[in-house]
C-alpha cells in the first residue's frame, strides 16, 4: 500500500485569519505546524512533499520536496491538489492540510482500503459531525478532471468530490481533524 501513495501537506494558502502569517510555519508546542503533520504522515506514505506558495526556503529546510501551485493567485486547496497530482510519480496522493497536527496515524491505510474495496479513485475523511475533505486520497488519473473543474471557475472541494463519486470514510476520533484557523486557536491548544 505505502509504495503506491505520495503524501502532500497543503501549506499554500494565504492564512487570512492568521493575520497573514504562514500557517504551516506557526509554532505549536515549539515546532512548526507543518512538521507536526509531516511526523504523523511520513510513516504512512512512500514519499512526502509540501505544497507551498511562499517561504519556500523555510519549507525546503524541513528536508522534503516543495512545490508551488501551477495556478497563480492562491486559488484554494484544489489548486494545490492539482499540482500534487501532476507532480506525483505514484498512483495515489494523500493530501492533508498543514494545520491538522493530530491527523490519524491510520489515515492512509483507511482511505486506501476504502478505495480498493469499492474500486474508487477518491476518498476523504469524515467524522460523526462533518466532512473533512482536505484529508483525502486521490488517484492521479483525476488530474484532467480537476484541471477542467478549476478552469470552469469552481473551487468547492466537496462539489468536486461528489461529482467524482468520492467515498466518505468515517473516523470516530473527531479531534484527529481538529485544525487551527486563528492564532487564538493555537494559543488555546498550547495550554
Amino acid at each position: 500500500m505505502e509504495n503506491k501513495i505520495q503524501g502532500v501537506i497543503l501549506a499554500g494558502g494565504l492564512a487570512r485569519r492568521m493575520q497573514g502569517e504562514d500557517k504551516g510555519l506557526i509554532l505549536f508546542k515549539q515546532k512548526p505546524l507543518c512538521l507536526h503533520c509531516a511526523e504523523r504522515l511520513r510513516p504512512q506514505v512512500a514519499r512526502l512533499a509540501i505544497n507551498a506558495n511562499r517561504n519556500l526556503e523555510r519549507y525546503q529546510a524541513f528536508g522534503f520536496p516543495v512545490f508551488c501551485d501551477e495556478l497563480k493567485g492562491f486559488q484554494g486547496p484544489l489548486s494545490g491538489m492539482l499540482s500534487g497530482l501532476e507532480q506525483s510519480l505514484l498512483p495515489f496522493v494523500l493530501f492533508v492540510p498543514c494545520d491538522g497536527p493530530f491527523l490519524p496515524l491510520n489515515l492512509a491505510q483507511r482511505l486506501f482500503q476504502a478505495c480498493q474495496e469499492k474500486n474508487a479513485l477518491l476518498a476523504y475523511a469524515c467524522d460523526e459531525v462533518r466532512a473533512h475533505p482536505t484529508f483525502c486520497l486521490m488517484h492521479r488519473s483525476l488530474a484532467p478532471k480537476l484541471a477542467q473543474f478549476l478552469a470552469q471557475g469552481e473551487r468547492r472541494l466537496l462539489k468536486f468530490m461528489q461529482e467524482n463519486h468520492a467515498l466518505a470514510v468515517k473516523f470516530h476520533d473527531g479531534q484527529a481533524f481538529e485544525n487551527f484557523n486563528t492564532l487564538a486557536d493555537v494559543e488555546k491548544k498550547e495550554n
